[in-house]
Formats: C-alpha cells, structure tokens, sequence
C-alpha cells in the first residue's frame, strides 16, 4: 500500500473521530436532536484536501460512530436520515475545487462547496423532520415549515461557524489544506 493511500486512511479516521468528539462540544443543543458545532469541520478538511471520495467517506464514518455515541433514533429510515446520509452529504463539498493552483482560496468556490455540503445534509434533516418529527410542529403549523425552520437553526449556524474556522486556520497554515491535493497532482490521480 503506497504511503499516500496509508495518510488517506489516516486522515479519514483521524478526521471522523475528530467529527465524533467536535459534536460533543456544542454552543447549543435542539430539542429533537441537532446542535451548533464545528462537527462538519474535519469532514470538510478531507473533503478539500483529497477530494469528494474520501469528504463522503469521512461523513459516512462519522455518521456511523454517531449512532454509537447517543443518537436521537424515533424509526429506522429516520435513523439513516439523520446519521449516516447527513454527514456522509458534507463530503460532497470535496466535489468543488476550492483552491487555484497557486493554493489560494477561491471566495465563491468556498461558498459554493459549503452550500453543497451543508445544503446536501440540511436536506436529509428537513425529510426527517418532515416524515417523523411532524407531530412536534406547534399547533396550525405546517410540518414542512415546521422542519425547515428547525433544521436551519441549527444546520446554517454551524456551516458559518465551519467557515469562520476553515478561514481562520487557512490564513496560518495554507500547507495544511492544499497538501492532499499536491499529492494527487504528483501521481497523476487528480
């Protein structure tokens, strides 16, 4: 096995039970399950150092270790709404190149990956909240609503937390994000 694919592998483990311990640091938690945290943050990582493969990878593996460390679980397909294919849709946003060759960040391509991958697990979240949690929608209102204003409270107020600290830590260590991606320039893979 090259050494590239050992660090993939590393990173992939490293990033997901990163994820795993971020969702326990929360500024604050809903009532159906859902906080604001920087969980995406190491999926994210992934997703823009290697690619959308491994991003969607990483989500999947911090979804599954989510369902161990204390889910909200009311029926089986919510169950895969809300774990596993939410945060498997974060690594989507490796699917967006957001960097020029240079190792600058492109501003729009940012933006446009994260509404990807936080739109993409924001969507997983309404159909649950639609489909199981529409019995918690207050009185006359509908649940489609009900379930969009309840995941967008907490889903977009962690994709800009992610973004402050995507862009925080971009501006001290450039190296650090656009490494995976020299390493699959090198080899012909990119």
């Amino acid at each position: 096995m090259s050494s590239r694919r050992v660090r993939l592998i590393a990173e992939i483990a490293v990033a997901a039970a990163l994820s795993t311990i971020l969702s326990f640091i929360t500024l604050w938690r809903m009532p159906q399950g859902g906080s604001v945290n920087i969980e995406m943050l190491p999926i994210l990582f992934v997703s823009f150092r290697w690619g959308g493969i491994p991003g969607l990878i990483t989500g999947l593996v911090h979804g599954l270790l989510q369902l161990i460390t204390g889910p909200y679980i009311v029926h089986p397909a919510q169950l895969i709404l809300d774990y596993p294919l939410a945060y498997t849709l974060v690594g989507l946003a490796g699917f967006i190149s957001v960097f020029t060759p240079a190792g600058k960040i492109k501003p729009a391509s940012l933006i446009a990956a994260l509404i990807l991958g936080g739109g993409a697990r924001f969507l997983s979240h309404f159909w649950s909240g639609v489909i199981f949690f529409s019995d918690a929608a207050p009185e006359g209102q509908s649940a489609w609503l009900y379930s969009f204003l309840y995941n967008i409270g907490h889903v977009v107020p962690a994709i800009i937390l992610s973004t402050v600290v995507i862009l925080a830590l971009f501006k001290k260590r450039e190296k650090i994000f656009i490494e995976g991606k020299e390493a699959r320039f090198e080899s012909g893979s990119g």
